[in-house]
């Protein structure tokens, strides 16, 4: 019973990847697609590029280095772990070490990084107040926005060190914050490039930017926790009817464990549980997007 299940799972995989290439081709511009025709036999220039682009993006965001320098060793780790699982519990061993470890380390690196990201929110309001400081005692803006990272504390700083790296190689202020901007995906980042980017083309008074956007900073913080606490009982409301057929569940295995294992021997008990299982992860995820919502 256990194969039939997994192999309906991995078709199930394949089937949305297939999927989703469809509608990624489908997306795709007719421009593209005519400028690929027209580029088909032509000399291209050859391109470096990592397939491993975006596990490095999540790992540098999240603060931990660049994954590829330690790959294999993890790979070596993962494999043998679910050989241990295969080994020890059969193919339900296997089954959860070739999925659980993946999907752990993916919470913890989104964890990290919204931690990481939100101190950095907090720091940034103070970083701008001492280049405004800096400007106003007769510096550059590049000047002034370097001597702030050189002030600033960690993680802030270590994030900035970035820019100054661009910056050093000849990059101009606005496109390395630009490219800042665009790695953490954060508003208020994108905004300071973006300020940035005007006063380096139009001009005008970058002090006055900087004040209105550390305000605008300051206001959005502000709203922020006023919201949290606002939708503080929908959000321990949704953390219970999230956790509560888990409880349920551990609470019978460690009272009665007969009564599940007698499930789980039994062909219509091994449905019902891998139905519950599908319903729990399906409520689990509303949950989890309607809380993202407020």
């Amino acid at each position: 019973m256990l194969k039939p299940v997994l192999l309906i799972l991995v078709c199930l995989v394949l089937f949305g990847l297939s999927i989703r290439l469809l509608l990624s081709g489908l997306r795709q511009t007719g421009t593209e697609r005519v400028l690929q025709r027209l580029t088909q036999g032509q000399p291209e220039l050859a391109v470096e590029k990592s397939s491993w682009a975006g596990l490095e993006r999540a790992f540098l965001r999240a603060g931990l280095g660049r994954p590829t320098e330690r790959l294999g060793m993890w790979m070596l780790l993962w494999a043998l772990v679910i050989l241990i699982g295969f080994a020890s519990a059969g193919w339900i061993g296997g089954g959860v070490s070739l999925l659980v470890p993946p999907l752990v380390l993916r919470l913890y690196i989104s964890w990290r990084y919204q931690r990481r990201l939100k101190r950095m929110i907090e720091q940034l309001p103070p970083l701008l107040d001492h280049t405004v400081r800096s400007l106003k005692s007769g510096r550059t803006l590049a000047d002034a926005v370097l001597g702030a990272i050189d002030a600033a504390q960690d993680p802030l700083k270590n994030a900035l060190g970035r820019v100054q790296r661009n910056v050093q190689l000849g990059v101009s202020l606005p496109d390395a914050a630009t490219d800042f901007a665009e790695l953490y995906e954060k508003d208020e980042l994108r905004l300071f490039a973006l300020g940035l980017k005007v006063n380096h083309r139009y001009g005008g008074s970058a002090s006055e930017l900087l004040e209105n956007l550390i305000k605008m900073i300051r206001e959005r913080e502000q709203i922020a926790r006023q919201l949290s606490a606002m939708t503080g009982e929908t959000r321990v409301t949704a953390w219970v009817l999230g956790s509560l057929p888990v409880g349920l569940a551990g609470y019978f295995l460690a009272a009665n464990p007969a009564y599940l294992l007698a499930m789980w021997h039994d062909s219509s008990g091994q449905i019902m549980l891998a139905t519950a299982f599908g319903l729990q992860a399906v409520g689990s995820l509303l949950l989890w997007r309607m809380l993202r919502s407020v």
